[in-house]
């Protein structure tokens, strides 16, 4: 289906990857990893044929249809999300534009008008309405939003609605980029089932640990400019790059051992006559060797110690037959809650459900009607919501924000930790005015992780956040002796950090004082993601 032969790609003097072969077969479903910055979306690019490679080839079979999702969408005019999720607003047009053209060439023949053509017929099939709907309902949208014009919306709700018109195109090739950027916990649920069972081929890029563990049997990776291939999913292809490492690591150092002792006998014995010809031999067997390569250990998450924040009462906040509703709409109606020292709290429940309400509840930063929130001995909160760049002082650089966050941190220990999360060299001299959205969540977690409260309430912190930064934030977090309540649609995250789940829905909150899984156990799966995958 998708051959890459020798592929080089540079950047502004920089190479990014040479060599680079890849094979996607169809039905196969694979995975492109790598730091940021590898050349993964730039790889995507020259599949697609955006972006001119050095040198090497892309092939695709002739009547292939590809389709794409980009890390980033957004609404351009008046199109409601079913006009996106149709392909009515761009896609109907453009592909009949293009038609037209091919036909009047005369090159109704060529692997770009067939492709076109089953696009075309995909997106103007009488049961497309249905189809999409369809589509949207599992990727969180309510029957009411189907009208609603796409640019009222969040560009996060938006990028769904593309996502739901490839789904109903089903291209052989769906190429994803970062697909679960944008979803809640059950959406996230309901598109890993979808892609577990879809007919065509599926690449994708995620940061999403858990997502890939379930869905890709290959992974490619881009590291040192090469372009690796390992068998098996997310999971299996660690274990296996650290059994390469140790066998490769192991046979560099035999041989340099043996190396070491062919020098030796040659430096002693090369100007004694008796032995001169013997130490040649040593130093020609050295030139005749071919060199095993020092390989570059794997990347392992960033390890620093937090500092631990003053410990509080046995009751952390309460609230006391609260009632919360925005406008008309009501959320909670006489809502009983109890947050006690030490837990580890994770919300879970469908989109609109309320859990960021109650998240902005917990931390006092919006209204409610009726009711009380207590809070208990001692307790400082620290928020971190979706909307924390209002948070950073434009005019300060990555630097004097942690500095001046935590003034006992010593600058070297600063610029390790900002390393870690990705802040590296003259990065940390940027004004926090031009960081990009994901540094600027970098940014605020490290905050927070060098100056903790005792109840560190956050929503979705690991949004932008690649694999080993991700694992650098666990490491910190299981290390943290507050108390944490957070909303997140990364499994693995979950797994790592819940000791208990609160399940929001329909204004109605129920705890389960057990980790991710003991709530999968007691409610027999996940029922409202469940619902959505057998609907």
């Amino acid at each position: 289906m998708l051959t890459i032969r020798n592929l080089k790609k540079s950047h502004g003097g920089n190479t990014l990857f040479e060599d680079a072969s890849m094979q996607v077969n169809y039905g196969e479903r694979v995975a492109l990893v790598g730091p940021n910055g590898a050349g993964k979306s730039t790889l995507f690019g020259a599949i697609l044929g955006h972006d001119e490679q050095d040198s090497g080839t892309v092939e695709r079979d002739p009547w292939t249809m590809v389709g794409f999702l980009p890390q980033e969408a957004e609404a351009l005019g008046d199109e409601t999300v079913l006009d996106i999720a149709t392909g009515r607003a761009t896609d109907v047009p453009v592909l009949e534009k293009r038609l037209r053209e091919l036909e009047q060439a005369g090159d109704v023949e060529s692997a770009e008008y067939m492709e076109a053509s089953a696009k075309h017929e995909a997106l103007t099939n009488p049961k497309v309405d249905a189809k999409a709907k369809k589509m949207l309902a599992g990727l969180g949208y309510k029957d009411g939003d189907y009208e609603r014009p796409a640019r009222t919306m969040s560009g996060g709700w938006v990028m769904r609605a593309h996502l739901a018109r490839l789904l109903v195109m089903e291209p052989d090739l769906l190429m994803l980029d970062e697909p679960t950027n944008h979803l809640d916990l059950v959406s996230l649920l309901w598109l890993q089932n979808y892609l577990k069972s879809y007919s065509g081929a599926v690449l994708l890029i995620s940061h999403d640990r858990e997502f890939m563990d379930e869905i890709v049997e290959t992974v490619y990776e881009i590291c040192e400019k090469k372009l690796l291939e390992w068998k098996g999913n997310y999971s299996a292809y660690l274990v296996q790059k650290d059994e390469a490492y140790d066998r490769q690591n192991a046979s560099y150092k035999n041989q340099q051992k043996e190396i070491a002792s062919l020098r030796e006998f040659y430096d002693r014995f090369r100007q004694v006559a008796s032995k001169a010809s013997q130490a040649m031999s040593k130093l020609k067997q050295i030139e005749r060797m071919e060199l095993v390569e020092k390989p570059v250990p794997p990347k392992k998450p960033f390890r620093f110690i937090i500092p631990q924040p003053v410990r509080s009462g046995a009751k952390v906040v309460a609230l006391e037959n609260l009632h919360m509703a925005y406008g008309d709409f009501p959320v909670y109606k006489g809502l009983e809650l109890s947050i006690e020292r030490d837990e580890r709290t994770v919300l879970v429940g469908p989109n609109g459900s309320g859990k960021s309400t109650l998240l902005k509840i917990l931390a006092g930063v919006i209204e409610f009607q009726k009711g009380e929130r207590k809070l208990g001995l001692n307790v400082k909160i620290g928020y971190f919501s979706q909307h924390r760049a209002a948070t950073l002082d434009p005019e300060k650089s990555v630097l004097q924000e942690v500095m001046d966050t935590a003034p006992t941190l010593g600058e070297n220990e600063a610029r390790g930790i900002l390393g870690s999360f990705l802040f590296r060299k003259d990065d940390i001299y940027k004004k926090t005015s031009v960081l990009s959205g994901g540094e600027k969540t970098r940014l605020n977690l490290i905050k927070f992780l060098v100056d903790p409260p005792n109840l560190l309430l956050m929503d979705e912190p690991t949004t932008h956040l690649d694999i080993h930064t991700v694992e650098s934030l666990i490491l910190a977090l299981q290390h943290y002796e507050g108390t944490l309540v957070f909303i997140s649609h990364d499994v693995h995250f979950i797994r790592k950090l819940a000791t208990k789940v609160l399940h929001v829905h329909n204004g109605t909150v129920t705890p389960y004082p057990g980790g991710y899984d003991y709530f999968l156990e007691k409610t027999g799966g996940f029922g409202d993601a469940r619902a959505a995958l057998t609907s």
